[in-house]
């Protein structure tokens, strides 16, 4: 197989997530910019609201395992359980002002939690594993 040199300048942040996935990876930044130029680069995380792009953006940093522990992670019957109670208040306007707060914070973690999943899943894709949908 022939093998050319190229110098290429990029933007700073994808040689960042770059060079992170060769750490948790534990493979040669070489390979992994040659398994990006082959399948593309890194899934994007920067079409989310802002307020949750820095969290996806630290599973960059993260190894296999703990992105499939987060990627096979659930919530417990009691947290759900929890929210349902909170939705079926709030629908029939019983909440009090304690209890709408709660179901925001509950929310917004839920839709983090839902995303980091769905990230984890994607990067891990990326990286070459096979991910079952659900």
């Amino acid at each position: 197989m022939l093998v050319e040199t190229v110098t290429l300048q990029i933007p700073e942040i994808l040689y960042q997530r770059l060079v992170n996935t060769a750490r948790a990876t534990q493979r040669p930044l070489e390979e992994v910019i040659l398994h990006a130029l082959q399948t593309g680069s890194p899934p994007e995380w920067d079409d989310v609201p802002e307020e949750f792009q820095a969290d996806l953006a630290a599973l960059d940093k993260l190894d296999e395992n703990t992105l499939w522990q987060i990627a096979n992670s659930g919530k417990t019957s009691a947290e759900m359980e929890r929210y349902n109670t909170l939705l079926e208040g709030n629908s029939s306007g019983t909440l009090t002002e304690a209890e709408r707060l709660e179901l925001m914070a509950l929310r917004h973690e839920a839709d983090l939690f839902m995303l980091k999943k769905t990230q984890a899943a994607v990067l891990l894709r990326w990286r070459g594993h096979r991910v079952p949908t659900p």
